[in-house]
C-alpha cells in the first residue's frame, strides 16, 4: 500500500527533467467528444485495463475492478507505487506504456497536464464536480477526499479532543509522521495553519502549534501503522479520515475516537490520471466513468474514502463508514493549490530547523 507512506519532495514536486513526448497515433485519441455508448464497445473490443497505484486493498479498489470485469469483461491489473513514481513511469516507458491509468495525489495531477503526460475525458458526471477537483479539460479528476482528523485512543485519551485548541491544552501525545516526508504529516500542518490563522503562504501558525507540543514532549514523529495503533503506541494520531476509519475498524470500532478538528481542517484528493500513450485508452476512459458513477462512488465510499459527487447514491453500507456530514462544516479544500506546492519545497528544511532538535 504504498500511496499511504506516499511522499511529497522538492525532488518528487519537481520531478527532474522536462517532457520530450512527441506525438504518436496512441497520443492523437480524442476522447473529448465520445459517447459513452461508442466508448462503451470500444473499451470491450480492448478488453483489459492496467492501472497504477490501484491496488485491492486501497479505497476499496477491489470492488470496483470486480464491478467493471462483471459489467464490461474488462480484466484488470495494478502496480502499486507512489504518485510520483506513476508519473515517473508514465514519462519513461512512452509508447511502451504499462500502465493505462493512475491515481494521484492533487498536486501530481496538475503536474501530469505540464508533462504533456495525459489525455482528457470528462465523463458523464463532469458537471457534479467541484471546479477545484478538476482540471478544466478534464485531464485530471478528483475521485475522492480525505481531510485531516484525530483520531483518539480511548485507553489512553480519557476525553478524546474535538478541537486544535483541545489538544493544546491536553496533556496526551500527538503523533503526526514525519513532515519532512510524509504527505499525510504534512497536511497536518496546514490544517493546524487554518485553525490559527495562517494559509499555504503562512504555515507558521501550525508551525508554533507543534513546537509548543514538542517543548512539552508531546509531539511524536515517528509513521504511525496499523500494527503500532492497535498496540496502544500512539495516544492521538493526525491523520486522513478514510485511513482513521479504516484502521479503527479492523482494530476496534469502539476502542477509537474519530473526529474532525472543529475549528477548521483541510481536505486534499485523489484523482485518476489517464496516460497519453495508453494501450487501453477507451478502457481507461470507462474505468474513469464507472469511478464517477454512482455505483463507483458507493464503492469508494465502502472503502472509507469520501465520494466527491455530493449527489451521489450512497448504500446504506457506504454511509456507516464514513463520519457525519456535519463533521465536515469547516473544513476546506486548499485555497492556493500554486502557493502550496511552493511551500511544500520550504516546509521539510523548517521543520527540520524548528521542530526536529526539539523532539525528545
Amino acid at each position: 500500500m504504498l500511496k499511504r507512506t506516499f511522499l511529497v519532495t522538492l525532488a518528487t514536486l519537481a520531478l527532474t527533467g522536462c517532457s520530450n513526448a512527441s506525438t504518436s497515433g496512441d497520443s492523437e485519441i480524442d476522447l473529448t467528444s465520445i459517447s459513452l455508448e461508442e466508448l462503451v464497445v470500444k473499451a470491450k473490443e480492448e478488453g483489459e485495463v492496467n492501472s497504477l497505484g490501484m491496488p485491492d486493498s486501497w479505497a476499496n479498489w477491489k470492488e470496483t475492478w470486480e464491478d467493471i470485469d462483471e459489467k464490461y469483461s474488462i480484466k484488470h491489473s495494478d502496480t502499486d507505487m507512489s504518485s510520483a513514481e506513476e508519473l515517473a513511469k508514465f514519462e519513461s516507458e512512452k509508447k511502451n506504456a504499462s500502465g493505462d491509468i493512475g491515481d494521484v495525489g492533487i498536486a501530481f495531477g496538475s503536474l501530469a497536464v505540464e508533462r504533456d503526460l495525459v489525455i482528457g475525458y470528462k465523463t458523464s458526471y463532469f458537471d457534479e464536480i467541484p471546479d477545484w477537483a478538476k482540471d478544466t479539460e478534464g485531464k485530471w479528476i478528483i475521485g475522492y477526499t480525505g481531510t485531516m482528523a484525530f483520531m483518539s485512543d480511548k485507553k489512553s485519551v480519557q476525553n478524546p479532543p474535538k478541537s486544535w485548541e483541545d489538544i493544546k491544552n491536553g496533556d496526551f501525545k500527538v503523533t503526526i509522521g514525519d513532515v519532512e516526508k510524509a504527505n499525510q504529516a504534512q497536511f497536518a500542518v496546514l490544517a493546524a495553519s487554518y485553525a490559527f490563522g495562517g494559509d499555504e503562504k503562512n504555515l507558521q501558525p501550525g508551525i508554533d502549534f507543534f513546537k509548543k507540543l514538542a517543548k512539552e514532549g508531546r509531539l511524536v514523529t515517528t509513521s504511525p501503522d496499523l500494527a503500532t495503533i492497535e498496540k496502544g503506541e500512539h495516544e492521538l494520531v493526525l491523520m486522513w479520515d478514510f485511513n482513521a476509519l479504516n484502521y479503527r475498524d479492523q482494530i476496534d470500532r469502539e476502542r477509537f475516537d474519530v473526529t474532525i478538528p472543529e475549528e477548521k481542517s483541510v481536505m486534499s484528493g485523489y484523482a485518476t490520471i489517464i496516460n497519453k500513450y495508453a494501450k487501453n485508452p477507451y478502457a481507461a476512459a470507462l474505468a474513469r466513468e464507472f469511478i464517477l458513477s454512482d455505483e463507483g462512488q458507493d464503492n469508494l465510499a465502502k472503502g472509507y474514502a469520501k465520494p466527491i459527487r455530493k449527489d451521489a447514491k450512497i448504500s446504506e453500507e457506504a454511509k456507516n463508514k464514513l463520519l457525519p456530514e456535519s463533521m465536515y462544516k469547516n473544513v476546506t479544500p486548499v485555497k492556493d493549490s500554486e502557493a502550496w506546492n511552493e511551500t511544500l519545497k520550504e516546509l521539510p528544511q523548517k521543520w527540520q530547523e524548528e521542530i526536529s532538535s526539539l523532539i525528545q
